[in-house]
C-alpha cells in the first residue's frame, strides 16, 4: 500500500509472569488505517501503549520510519492519542482544550486561533469554541478530544475504543465520519476495538489479535470472505462451523455427505473445520437438498430472516430473505466456493499467520 511508517519485528511484552504480547511482526503503511481487533485481554491495547511511549517491549524491535522507537521519549513521539474516556479538561472551554498543546509548543496567538479554527471546521463543530465542555453531548467531546489529537499535526493518531461510549446509532454516524476524517487529514489511524462491525467499516487493514498473537492480517473484505483459521471465522462475523474430512483436494465430507469445494493441499482424509457464513446457505425444498432438516427457529433480523435448522446432530444458521415455518422439513445447498477448509489446530491454540 505504501511505505513502512511503523515495523514491529518479533516484538514480546511480558507482565511478570503474563505474556501480554508474543513474537509479533507487524507494519503500518503511512497513510493506512489500521485496526487491532479481538476480545479483551488479547494484547490490542497493549501495542498501542507500546507505540505511544506508555510501555517498553520486553523483546524485539519497534521502529518509527526506519529509526528504533522505542529510544524515543514519548513526548518527542509524533503520535497523539484519543482514549475511550475523552480526558477533556473540565475548567476550559472547547477553544482551550484545543489550544493546550499549541499553548504548550509555544505557537504565537495568529497561529492558534488558525488552526484551532481549522480543526473546529474539520470536526464539524464550527461555532463551538466557546462552549463548556460539559454542555456538550458524548459525541460532541468525543469530537473535541479528536480535535485536540490532531491540531499538533500528529504522524499518526492511535485511537484506544473512542466509540464505546457512545451510543448505537451515534457510533456508526462516528465511523463515517472517523474514515472520512483520516482520508482528509492523510495521516496513519491505529484504531483498537473488540467490534468486528467497526472494524469492517473503518479499516483499510485489520489485525485480527487472540491472546497476545496475531492470528490474521488483511483487508476487511479478505478477513470476512477468507479466514485462516476457525478462530478468525467466528470472531468476523457468523459463522457455521462444522468438523469435516478433506477425501481429496476440493472434496470434503461432513454431516455424513461429500461436497465439493476450492480449497486443496491437505492430506488425504486430514481432519479439518469447515467454516461456512449464514448467508451463504440456500433452503430449498427437501427433496432437492444435500442436508435435509428441521427448522427450529424463526427471527426476522429486518432485511432477512435468521432460520436455526437441526440437522445430523448439529444445527445450522441460515440468512434467507426467504422464510420457511418453524418445523418444516427443508434441505441445505451450498456452492462449492462457499464452503472454507481449515486445518485443526493443535488443541484449543489456532495456528498463527
Amino acid at each position: 500500500m505504501g511505505e513502512h511508517l511503523i515495523e514491529f519485528i518479533d516484538v514480546s511484552k511480558q507482565f511478570d509472569t503474563t505474556e501480554a504480547l508474543s513474537h509479533i511482526n507487524l507494519y503500518v503503511d503511512r497513510n493506512e488505517f489500521v485496526t487491532l481487533l479481538g476480545p479483551s485481554g488479547c494484547g490490542k491495547s497493549t501495542l498501542l501503549r507500546i507505540i505511544a511511549g506508555f510501555e517498553e517491549p520486553s523483546n524485539g524491535q519497534v521502529l518509527f520510519e526506519g529509526k528504533d522507537l522505542v529510544s524515543i521519549p514519548p513526548y518527542q513521539r509524533r503520535v497523539n492519542t484519543v482514549f475511550q474516556k475523552y480526558a477533556l479538561f473540565p475548567h476550559m472551554d472547547v477553544y482551550e482544550n484545543i489550544a493546550f498543546g499549541l499553548k504548550i509548543a509555544k505557537k504565537d496567538k495568529k497561529e492558534i486561533d488558525y488552526e484551532v479554527s481549522r480543526v473546529l471546521e474539520l470536526v464539524n463543530l464550527k461555532g463551538y469554541a466557546h462552549r463548556a465542555t460539559d454542555s456538550l453531548s458524548g459525541g460532541q467531546q468525543q469530537r473535541v478530544a479528536i480535535a485536540r489529537a490532531i491540531v499538533n499535526k500528529p504522524h499518526v493518531l492511535l485511537l484506544d475504543e473512542p466509540l464505546a461510549a457512545l451510543d448505537l446509532k451515534l457510533r456508526k454516524g462516528m465511523q463515517v465520519e472517523l474514515k472520512n476524517m483520516q482520508r482528509e487529514l492523510g495521516i496513519t489511524f491505529i484504531y483498537v476495538t473488540h467490534d468486528q462491525e467497526e472494524a469492517l467499516t473503518m479499516s483499510d487493514t485489520v489485525v485480527v489479535m487472540r491472546e497476545g498473537t496475531i492470528q490474521q492480517i488483511g483487508r476487511p473484505i479478505d478477513i470476512y470472505n477468507e479466514p485462516k483459521n476457525a478462530y478468525v471465522a467466528d470472531f468476523i462475523g457468523e459463522s457455521n462451523i462444522i468438523d469435516g474430512v478433506m477425501k481429496r483436494d476440493c472434496l470434503a465430507e461432513f454431516c455424513g455427505v461429500e461436497f465439493e469445494c476450492v480449497d486443496s493441499g491437505f492430506a488425504p482424509n486430514e481432519p479439518v473445520d469447515v467454516v461456512i457464513r449464514p448467508e451463504d446457505l440456500y433452503l430449498v425444498p427437501a427433496e432437492n437438498g444435500k442436508i435435509v432438516g428441521i427448522v427450529e427457529s424463526v427471527t426476522f433480523k429486518g432485511v432477512h430472516y435468521e432460520m436455526l435448522v437441526k440437522s445430523e446432530g448439529y444445527t445450522w444458521m441460515i440468512h434467507d430473505t426467504q422464510m420457511f415455518e418453524e418445523g418444516s422439513q427443508v434441505g441445505l445447498l451450498v456452492k462449492p466456493f462457499d464452503i472454507h477448509i481449515m486445518k485443526k489446530s493443535a488443541g484449543e491454540a489456532d495456528a498463527v499467520v
